[in-house]
């Protein structure tokens, strides 16, 4: 901004003649913000869908002068969180300036209409792997709504859980055709790596629990509850042995360079430079990345949740992709 020179009397208030200057420019200045500033996109709505006797819900932002028909990115929160969480209100945002519609969801995680951050007191009775289903029950929902072309998008863990549903759109028989994915700093995984980061996060082995979780299950008894069950964040938790199975015993649809590679749409992943999260992921990329079908971009400063101007940089990227799809 440029700075305007002042006149001053000796009593430090401005000369009388500048003073009227300065009155008018800063009349002046108003008004120009007031023209120019760009119109607030509109708020996001909250929609509700029906699935096995649970309300899922989700809010959809349109651009200003948009509809459906013009497209949509289907957004996917991270670990146990929300789809109003701050980095995916702040994008559905600033996609609207870019003039991009979009549908945040909030995974139940087995809660009817459930909202804000999955509180630690509750039981634990849900699945890592029911995300890709949701996922499709919403991306059907945007396609019975009239929707143009869906780009899926997912940050963190629901960034692979989103690569997962984009390897295989169809694998419960229906004709889905996304027009691509972007994948936010998305989770990584390779055999070992829940035993290392368990070790590392609750200062205990995970093998003994997973050990008794999977005798249960075994058993016919994955409904029974492990007590005080260190689990993701969670300390002395309430956890279904089956879901602590679900989360712990690992896959490859855990790693989100794995399906990126098994998928055939075209994929940006975008990762920070300064993230600890998923540190790996810029080496995990390698060999995946190919500039082409999947571009691979590094927002220097970033880290996990790319906050201030760093989401900036993220909306400009994802529009670019949109953009050429």
């Amino acid at each position: 901004m440029n700075r305007l020179a002042i006149t001053r009397t000796r009593r430090g208030s401005p000369a009388p003649a500048t003073a009227a200057v300065l009155a008018r420019l800063l009349a002046l200045t108003m008004t120009l913000l007031l023209t120019i500033a760009p119109r607030p996109a509109a708020a996001a709505e909250q929609v509700q869908i029906e699935h096995r006797g649970i309300n899922l819900l989700a809010h959809l932002q349109l651009a200003d002068g948009s509809s459906l028909a013009d497209g949509a990115l289907l957004m996917t929160h991270g670990t146990l969180a929300h789809g109003r969480m701050e980095i995916m209100a702040t994008l559905q945002d600033l996609l609207a300036e870019r003039g991009l519609n979009s549908l945040s969801i909030t995974l139940s995680l087995g809660q009817s209409e459930r909202r804000g951050m999955y509180d630690c007191t509750s039981l634990h009775d849900h699945r890592h792997s029911e995300a890709a289903t949701e996922i499709a029950l919403w991306y059907d929902w945007l396609a019975a709504q009239g929707a143009g072309p869906i780009t899926l998008l997912g940050h963190s863990r629901g960034g692979a859980q989103t690569a997962e549903f984009a390897a295989a759109p169809n694998r419960d028989g229906g004709a889905r055709q996304p027009a691509g994915a972007v994948l936010v700093a998305p989770a990584v995984w390779w055999p070992g790596k829940l035993a290392d980061d368990y070790q590392r996060s609750h200062e205990k082995p995970l093998a003994p629990i997973l050990a008794r979780a999977s005798e249960l299950v075994e058993a016919g008894r994955g409904d029974e509850i492990l007590e005080n069950t260190d689990f993701v964040y969670c300390a002395d938790a309430r956890v279904t042995a089956a879901t602590f199975i679900d989360w712990y015993s690992g896959s490859k649809a855990m790693d989100a360079p794995g399906s990126v590679a098994a998928s055939q749409l075209p994929v940006l992943v975008v990762a920070g430079s300064d993230d600890t999260v998923v540190a790996e992921l810029p080496e995990r990329m390698q060999g995946v990345a190919d500039g082409e079908r999947v571009r691979f971009e590094v927002i220097d400063g970033a880290e996990h949740f790319f906050r201030d101007l760093y989401a900036e940089d993220l909306a400009d990227l994802v529009e670019e992709f949109v953009a050429g799809l």
